[in-house]
């Protein structure tokens, strides 16, 4: 499988696989996101996937792929700091702000930053025509959150802060991007990688979490650790297939195209969550598309 994919990379076939896989990553992540923001503390549930996917992931890390080269250990400690203050200011925008608001900020401000820093850390290079395409797609993730801040009723009071705490965590997205294309384009095997992000990553949030669980009513344990297990699943597909998808294609591409996550957040939002989907956030939602495919197409 790693020789396949490997064989791929500069090529048109490995340029279309990444961009089936960016836009696979973006229906996940906003799948990831619904499954933190459901009924259960969004600390918690973060912790309950990172604790699965950190479990499932020790055999495969310890016995099946290859085992890291050792310049690679200082990039995953890296790659730990980052995910940590990531995490942090995820579980504080969700606990404070209602999803179809905060979700597109983290998206829409996520974008920018990560292709200035494919461009610092790669060379990567946009065209005029795929810069126009960034800025028509942030502008429709930017105009979903603005209509979705008027109508909501949740969380009002907690809004600016939490506004605030989507672009903190925005521009983690960025660098997470950025750095992890680093990580995985640094080993020989992708697959090693992933394993061992997953096995490292899965540590932080139970940890950090531990006092919580005393909190938690024994009636909702298992329904927490069931969609711990779920989210472990999403969370290896979401994350490998955009981390995959940068080994084998441009950062920044790859980045902007799995923003059209928030357009499959607010078809996650009106079929999960009960909010609506009128004629002006369809429109924004077509905008976000629109600045997808001139991105894709204008390279």
């Amino acid at each position: 499988m790693s020789e396949w994919l490997l064989s791929l990379e500069g090529t048109a076939a490995g340029k279309d696989a990444a961009l089936a896989l960016a836009l696979l990553a973006a229906f996940l992540h906003a799948l990831f996101g619904a499954l933190q923001k459901g009924r259960h503390d969004p600390w918690l549930s973060r912790a309950a996937i990172d604790a699965s996917y950190g479990v499932i992931a020790a055999p495969f890390a310890l016995f099946v792929v290859p085992w890291p080269e050792p310049h690679m250990w200082p990039i995953f400690a890296g790659a730990f700091a980052i995910h940590a203050g990531y995490k942090l200011a995820q579980a504080a925008t969700y606990s404070r702000g209602a999803y179809a608001v905060v979700y597109p900020v983290v998206r829409g401000t996520g974008p920018l930053f990560a292709v200035i820093g494919a461009g610092l850390v790669f060379g990567e290079h946009f065209t005029p025509g795929q810069w126009a395409g960034v800025f028509v797609l942030v502008a429709g993730i930017l105009g979903l959150a603005v209509y979705n801040l008027r109508t909501v009723t949740v969380n009002r009071d907690t809004m600016v802060p939490a506004l605030m705490l989507a672009v903190l965590t925005g521009a983690f997205v960025a660098l997470y991007t950025t750095y992890d294309a680093y990580g995985i384009r640094s080993t020989a095997d992708p697959f090693t990688f992933l394993a061992w992000f997953f096995f490292i990553d899965g540590v932080f949030m139970p940890v950090y979490t531990f006092r919580r669980w005393r909190q938690v009513p024994s009636s909702e344990l298992l329904p927490l650790l069931k969609r711990g297990v779920i989210g472990a699943f999403v969370a290896y597909f979401s994350f490998g297939a955009i981390m995959l998808a940068t080994r084998l294609d441009k950062v920044g591409e790859a980045a902007v195209l799995r923003e059209t996550s928030t357009v499959f957040a607010a078809l996650i939002a009106w079929a999960v969550l009960g909010e609506k989907v009128g004629p002006r956030r369809l429109a924004l939602m077509s905008l976000i598309a629109a600045g997808a495919v001139i991105v894709e197409f204008a390279g």
